[in-house]
């Protein structure tokens, strides 16, 4: 609400915010539903490269200050986070389970292993939800824009789609043959 607000200060905010959180909460399950049947590793792949266009989506509809595109955009932006938070939490108890032994003992570890990395992964995930706000705050108070902050947010996921990209989903890498 307050980046509408401050973006789009005619545009009443407490109609719309909510939009973005439910749609994101929506497309969570059908993420691990998506990763189940095609794999974690591409269903987050394409996740993270529909974030980069829902961002550069962002930047555009401040350029052309369309708040259609914008609402739009960020609501790419939830549905993909939505989606890749589901199939992000198949990847990983998939990952261990591909690194664990043909054994039960390696099994139950893996199982163990896969349990306290999704607690970890999650608390540190919950960190981007006071990250993302300080990131645009930076932005706005150093650019007078949040538009430097939309660009390191592309340039993350671009970061974030070679990386999975490399060591899940191409072919000869590790995992590359596994439904992770």
């Amino acid at each position: 609400p307050l980046l509408i607000k401050t973006q789009f200060p005619s545009v009443p905010a407490a109609n719309v915010a909510f939009l973005g959180a439910l749609l994101g909460s929506l497309a969570r399950p059908l993420g691990g539903r998506l990763a189940d049947r095609l794999g974690g590793a591409r269903v987050t792949l394409a996740t993270f490269i529909a974030m980069g266009v829902g961002v550069l989506g962002a930047m555009r509809a401040l350029s052309m200050h369309s708040f259609g595109l914008f609402l739009a955009s960020f609501l790419l932006l939830f549905m993909s986070t939505g989606l890749g938070n589901g199939s992000t939490y198949r990847m990983i108890p998939a990952t261990f389970m591909r690194e664990a032994e043909a054994t039960v003992s390696g099994r139950a570890r893996a199982r163990r292993e896969s349990a306290a990395a999704i607690g970890i992964i999650a608390a540190v995930g919950a960190f981007g939800g006071f990250l993302v706000p300080r990131t645009y705050a930076w932005s706005t108070s150093t650019f007078a824009s949040i538009v430097p902050a939309l660009r390191v947010y592309v340039a993350l996921y671009v970061v974030m789609s070679a990386v999975t990209w490399f060591h899940f989903v191409r072919k000869g890498s590790r995992f590359g043959t596994a439904r992770i």
